[in-house]
């Protein structure tokens, strides 16, 4: 009897290795529950797929329905946001980020996630590399604001991504916002000094954080995947295809970049929608320049022939050029929820005619161009039997947007295109070049401001994929691949090629305010919002502090059949991001915002969500309702991927040299031990049991000293001061 006890004993243990081997040829593994990794489970039944524009139906593999009360958001708090504490640095921007202004709440209605935006004055010194001698300065902020990313946690490369928002604004009857007066939600946002934040719900690739200047510089928002010198300068592109060893991990001869979309950007009485790309267009493809006013294309009052819209006239440009100019065959489509205003209504007929026949006005009009005065616009039909391009229903229609991007410059580049600036950069670092933004405006009406509206990106990457925009299922703004791989071309091809979007996105919510944008504060750039405090007005707008942007869920649907080159991850195969950041990560971190691991924390409802399917090997349980991971093995936010892997820039060698020889070794001696005799079996399992326990003890040890190499003491990686490698 103990001798088949014995064999019995040695069986089960030798199972139980042959478990731990298989378990160790992989790196990620189905919760017991089969709910996925980044799924919480309190997205309702009704949410679980999703059919697309071109009728496919996706999986739901994201969501956050913010239901818990109480969440914090700084470094190390969250499986899935970090919220930053720092100044903002770009778009003269007026605010400072700070971790305690995000949150999640809940009321009578529902729970949801905040941003919260105060006015108060803020005194930071920062490094600035645009003053000679580049060095510390004093820099004023006058408002407190919040930001959080998904960034090196959460990534995903393609699929439909939907947020249900409520955007900030003075919107009280004290605030004398006329546009509340009438009760109504489908009024158009008509006064902008009412709306003076401006809110971002975006996605940005992997390899650069926002804000965080040091890793954006040279890597945004390129999409640009070609070595041909004589077309764009690759000094320009941090990570170029004409690089045959670029190290860090990185793919040999593979352009990268940090591009971006923007599911909804800004407020006021219009929200933009944009793609943000690299390289830009030379000057040959772009809007003519204004001879003697920098803003009238705002307006379309140019008088500069040419300067209102590229391609209008049709006749002047093409005798000039020679061929079409700016992106071709962008869609735009209605905002339906709006009322209808009769001077708006157009019909195909009539804006088909005047494109065929040639605009020969010096700006579009809404009998002479589609909807969206893009001469250009795709005019097909859409898959709901309406044509693109014609606002046939006098409702809220997207305009071109007429800012369509920037000319980046290193410090002190003397290069013409450049704004004139002091400081300096090494040579190996400088950099000047156009980027594009292919962006459209289209008004909005004050159920983004009263009540909740929900917003949507499709993103399909490849050469037949597209981005399209929809509110509460209306199709706003579509780009197809084409737009951005076959772009207009002279004579000599000098119009770079992009590729449509690829890289591993995360995503931001963020509520900025600026000086520059034309939704902005009271007094903005001469000081605090209320000034003197002469204008009531002002004073009323003030009073409405704080503002709230208010996000009821966030879901990501994605294909997730054989074949599919959707993904989630920041560091898959095909555009590594992992060793490149730890390499560099100065550029990507402060004091104040460390790159802190998270195991477990995802929501759960019982222990089978935070564990692996395998029979009998427990990794996480389901504590206070969220996951916790038995041991440092384990990871993930349900404590199924195996810590090393996920930690590694390489995932099949950290397996190998984890999991391999030593583990196959017990495996086969233990399976050699089953046909001893008993005595030997005995003698057998104590040595297996001596073994097991030094196996464990080098395992446990190898994995701390690859945690270590992976990411160090904190204190190693940490630049001296919070803001002077980042901000501008």
């Amino acid at each position: 009897m103990g001798v088949w006890m014995a064999i019995t004993t040695v069986a089960s243990s030798t199972l139980a290795l042959v478990s731990l081997s298989a378990l160790a040829s992989n790196s990620s593994y189905s919760t017991k529950s089969g709910i996925l990794p980044w799924v919480d489970p309190s997205s309702p039944d009704s949410a679980q797929s999703y059919t697309t524009s071109r009728g496919k139906t996706w999986t739901l593999t994201m969501s956050d329905e913010f239901n818990t009360e109480g969440r914090t958001f700084e470094a190390g708090d969250d499986h899935l946001w970090t919220a930053l504490e720092k100044a903002d640095g770009v778009n003269s921007a007026l605010e400072v980020y700070s971790t305690n202004m995000t949150g999640t709440e809940c009321d009578d209605d529902h729970c949801y996630f905040f941003i919260n935006t105060t006015d108060e004055t803020i005194a930071k010194t920062v490094w600035n590399n645009y003053i000679s001698p580049p060095g510390y300065q004093t820099v004023y902020f006058y408002y407190r604001s919040g930001m959080v990313q998904s960034w090196n946690k959460f990534c995903f490369q393609g699929g439909m991504i939907e947020v249900r928002a409520q955007l900030p604004g003075a919107v009280t009857n004290e605030s004398g916002n006329p546009d509340v007066s009438t009760g109504s939600t489908t009024v158009r946002a008509a006064n902008i000094n009412y709306y003076p934040t401006w809110p971002g719900i975006w996605l940005m690739g992997n390899l650069g954080r926002a804000i965080f200047s040091a890793s954006t510089s040279r890597m945004w928002p390129f999409t640009y995947n070609e070595c041909n010198e004589t077309i764009f300068d690759s000094q320009n592109q941090r990570i170029s295809a004409c690089n045959d060893t670029p190290g860090s991990g990185l793919n040999a001869n593979q352009g990268r970049g940090a591009p971006e979309i923007d599911i909804l950007e800004g407020g006021g009485t219009a929200i933009s929608t944009s793609l943000q790309v690299g390289p830009g267009m030379p000057e040959d493809f772009r809007r003519i320049a204004d001879n003697s006013s920098e803003y009238c294309y705002y307006s379309y009052d140019c008088t500069t022939e040419g300067a209102n819209q590229p391609d209008v006239p049709i006749a002047y440009y093409y005798n000039l050029r020679g061929h079409k100019s700016w992106y071709q065959g962008l869609r735009y489509g209605a905002n339906n929820l709006c009322d209808v205003e009769e001077d708006d209504v157009q019909t195909f007929a009539t804006v088909n005619a005047s494109i065929e026949e040639g605009i020969t006005d010096n700006a579009c009009t809404m009998e002479t161009c589609p909807g969206s005065y893009d001469p250009n616009a795709d005019l097909g039909y859409m898959n709901t039997g309406v044509h693109w391009g014609i606002n046939a229903n006098g409702t809220c229609f997207p305009k071109m947007n007429q800012y369509d991007g920037a000319y980046l410059c290193s410090a002190g580049n003397t290069v013409s295109e450049c704004t004139a600036s002091s400081g300096s950069t090494s040579a190996a670092s400088e950099f000047a070049y156009q980027m594009d933004a292919i962006s459209s405006n289209w008004e909005i009406h004050m159920a983004a401001y009263l009540d909740w509206v929900t917003y949507s990106v499709e993103w399909v990457m490849g050469d037949e994929g597209y981005i399209r925009w929809e509110v509460e299922g209306q199709p706003i703004f579509e780009i197809t691949a084409d737009v951005l791989t076959n772009p207009p071309q002279n004579s000599a091809q000098m119009n770079p090629k992009k590729i449509m979007i690829e890289e591993p996105m995360y995503i931001i919510f963020n509520v900025a305010l600026s000086s520059s944008w034309g939704s902005s504060p009271p007094n903005a750039g001469s000081g605090s919002c209320r000034g003197d405090g002469s204008s009531s007005t002002n004073n009323a707008i003030c009073d409405s502090f704080p503002m709230y942007l208010k996000i009821d869920y966030i879901r990501l649907y994605q294909d997730t059949s054989d074949g599919t080159d959707m993904a989630i991850g920041c560091n898959p195969d095909t555009h590594p991001t992992k060793q490149f950041i730890k390499d560099n990560i100065d550029d990507y971190i402060d004091d104040e915002n460390p790159d802190t691991a998270v195991s477990g924390m995802a929501f759960c409802d019982s222990n089978a969500d935070c564990t692996i399917s395998t029979t009998g090997t427990v990794t996480g349980s389901c504590s206070n309702g969220r996951c916790k991971c038995t041991s440092d093995s384990w990871t993930g936010p349900r404590c199924t991927e195996t810590a090393l892997s996920s930690s590694s820039s390489s995932d099949s060698d950290d397996t190998s040299s984890v999991y391999g020889p030593p583990m196959n070794a017990s495996v086969i001696a233990a399976c050699v031990t089953v046909f001893c005799t008993a005595c030997t079996m005995i003698h057998s399992i104590i040595t297996a049991k001596r073994t097991s326990a030094q196996l464990q003890k080098h395992m446990t040890l190898k994995m701390r000293g690859t945690l270590k190499d992976a990411y160090g003491p904190m204190s190693e990686l940490s630049v001296k001061d919070n803001y002077s490698t980042n901000f501008v």
